[in-house]
């Protein structure tokens, strides 16, 4: 399989709810960085981590967190996902959408790290 096939596989999972789908390409080394600014940013390893730090906590924060890819670049190692996150925070009520890139790492087939590049004013503002 591709590197452009696993991400798109991921992305399907995304579009479908599917969150085991979502963390399958994950190893237990694969780094996971979220942007500095944004609510959930640092930088976590394999899927466990991954999945409290980032997902469940979305999931607790926002209704209708979406992610919605415009764009998918294969430059080999690295594949690259523009898009859009929306979503309404659960506390504040107000919703949000801001630009997204997701950068993602391969090495010999393997996804080794994941890079976001966000727009985080929005999403801040909109928790209140």
């Amino acid at each position: 399989m591709s590197n452009m096939d696993v991400i798109t596989q991921h992305y399907a999972a995304s579009d479908r709810g599917d969150l085991e789908g979502m963390l399958a390409p994950l190893g237990p080394e694969t780094t996971w960085t979220e942007a500095a600014g944004f609510p959930y940013a640092g930088t976590y390893t394999g899927p466990d981590e991954v999945k409290a730090n980032v997902f469940e906590a979305i999931g607790r924060d926002w209704d209708g967190y979406t992610f919605t890819l415009g764009e998918l670049h294969d430059a080999g190692d690295t594949v690259i996902g523009l898009g859009t996150y929306t979503g309404t925070h659960r506390k504040s009520g107000q919703s949000f959408t801001a630009r997204v890139a997701h950068v993602w790492k391969f090495d010999g087939g393997a996804l080794v790290g994941f890079e976001q590049i966000v727009d985080s004013a929005p999403v801040v503002a909109a928790m209140g």
